[in-house]
């Protein structure tokens, strides 16, 4: 019998994952950092994230979005991952949570 988990459940586990994967050049994860504008989860636990990176020429542009996906899709409840970048808007140190600034030494 499969098990059921609801969305919101899902999405607790997904912020988690989300929570382990750093900016090699911040000693930030990605949640905190504000790189994950959105994530959704749908009835058949496939997932949608949207983020940015802290500039387009970051020097993990490629590798940090296909982290992402693989970290998230490795969660037993995941059907599938797709990761859609953008940068409208534009990463700002606005972004970032209260809990990265004071690691950063920002407040």
């Amino acid at each position: 019998m499969a098990e059921i988990i609801n969305t919101e459940e899902l999405g607790d586990k997904i912020v988690r994952v989300l929570k382990t994967i750093y900016d090699p050049e911040i000693p930030v994860d990605i949640y905190e950092l504000g790189l994950i504008y959105d994530v959704f989860v749908n009835e058949d636990n496939e997932v949608k994230i949207i983020m940015t990176l802290t500039s387009p020429n970051c020097p993990v542009a490629e590798s940090l979005p296909q982290e992402v996906q693989e970290k998230v899709k490795s969660l037993d409840s995941v059907k599938d991952v797709e990761v859609e970048m953008t940068f409208d808007p534009a990463w700002t140190k606005d972004n970032m949570s209260e809990e990265a600034k004071l690691e950063l030494g920002m407040l």
